[in-house]
């Protein structure tokens, strides 16, 4: 169970998902699931939850780190219009895999971090918008959401309370694009997948042109342990700025992969070495993806860092989703390069000229290098494309095509050069 000495916290949201069936409510009321939600209906109102997140100091776990009380707090109140809970179950950044194993081991822990999220906001009806490939997640989330319809958590009047809220899973249909909010909002109103211009934001006109609140899984997941232990609580796990405990994926030439749940503020050197078993060859990485495949890279120099959104900026990059992908010695970093090229060419939903067509030259570009057929001023005409494509787009699916590009020819230049053609004499 949770500590309430956050000094010895050593998960928050990974607590209970290697006990077996704990998916199940039966099971999962037995490890504590939902014992402080009659609390939370008796003695916390609205504004007295929002003011714990916000003291919490949870920054959203979906990628942007927006702080989550004040998302919260942006929500217009008394409009006439209802307001809806969107959880981002996504989860299509190449890389990450955590939120997945929140859903499939622990899924009322999600539906929990819902319901009281739901009650702080006034909301009726929320949604959960998974992934389309997670069909063994999406089947355990609904079998979930029936427990909790039968046992009364869910539908009207909830334990017995005034308060009602429904709650329906989503499937999506394969797209990445709709990661973003506004995408993901898009979709589920049943039209096509694309971002749309902010503002107005969601918060304030959202799904259905209504205030709407979309939330990552870890961090719907997270509430129920700052509702019940407190936001201070919360706030003293990790750092400054970048508090509680955070779900990084770890990929690539590490020994143990997966996911692993360290507080916040933790360095990259110690997450690798200490509890991914050390790098399968070599004493030190080559390059890392430190955020999921949209974050610019680091190299050994910068392995020490700690892991928080604050100091993953100041080193050019971000701390993204938490998907960390090591690569060693052995590494083509050119093909790394170009198969994230490739992806985001693909997933571009083509609603931007600048990331519709820049995606699509940046792949031309480098299969070219990759073969060995590259041209001269190649890497000028990368750069300068990858640069005309960052922030000059709706959304920011084009700065995430322009940093791996960018990152292997700031890193790797002789690399990149090794693959182009000189002209003759």
């Amino acid at each position: 169970m949770i500590s309430s000495d956050p000094k010895q916290v050593k998960a928050i949201c990974f607590d209970r998902i290697h006990i077996p069936d704990q998916r199940r409510l039966e099971v999962a009321k037995k490890n504590g699931a939902y014992k402080f939600l009659p609390t939370v209906f008796k003695e916390f109102d609205s504004a007295r939850i929002v003011d714990e997140v916000k003291t919490s100091g949870i920054r959203g776990r979906g990628g942007a780190g927006f702080p989550t009380g004040l998302k919260w707090s942006f929500v217009p109140r008394n409009t006439g219009k209802p307001t809806y809970l969107l959880c981002n179950a996504d989860e299509g950044e190449p890389g990450t895999f955590k939120d997945r194993d929140i859903m499939r081991f622990d899924p009322h822990l999600l539906i929990e971090g819902m319901i009281m999220a739901g009650f702080a906001l006034d909301v009726h009806d929320a949604y959960i918008y998974i992934r389309g490939e997670f069909l063994h997640e999406a089947n355990v989330l609904n079998e979930a959401v029936r427990e909790a319809y039968a046992a009364n958590l869910l539908g009207e009047h909830i334990l017995g309370t005034d308060f009602s809220m429904n709650l329906t899973v989503h499937r999506g249909a394969g797209a990445y694009i709709c990661g973003e909010e506004t995408a993901l909002i898009e979709s589920l109103e049943g039209k096509p997948g694309r971002p749309r211009f902010k503002p107005p934001f969601p918060a304030v006109e959202g799904f259905y042109r209504c205030p709407t609140v979309v939330n990552n899984v870890e961090t719907l997941s997270t509430i129920p342990a700052i509702l019940e232990y407190g936001g201070e609580w919360h706030a003293k796990i990790g750092v400054t700025n970048n508090t509680g405990m955070k779900i990084f994926s770890v990929s690539g030439h590490v020994n143990k992969p997966g996911n692993y749940e360290v507080p916040m503020g933790t360095p990259l050197k110690t997450l690798i070495e200490e509890y991914c078993g050390g790098l399968q060859h070599g004493s030190v990485p080559r390059a890392i993806i430190p955020g999921g495949s949209s974050s610019p890279w680091l190299t050994a120099d910068q392995y020490d860092i700690p892991l928080t959104f604050d100091d993953l900026a100041k080193a050019g990059s971000m701390l993204g989703s938490g998907a960390i992908i090591i690569m060693d010695e052995t590494a083509d970093v050119l093909a790394v390069a170009r198969r994230l090229a490739h992806f985001y060419a693909h997933e571009s939903c083509g609603q931007c000229t600048p990331c519709r067509e820049g995606t699509g030259w940046i792949e031309h570009v480098l299969s070219r290098i990759e073969r060995g057929q590259g041209q001269p001023g190649d890497m000028d005409v990368l750069t300068d494309a990858a640069k005309h494509m960052a922030g000059r787009t709706i959304c920011a699916l084009a700065d995430g095509a322009a940093g791996p590009v960018l990152s292997v020819i700031r890193l790797f230049p002789e690399v990149v050069q090794a693959g182009i053609v000189e002209k003759a004499a």
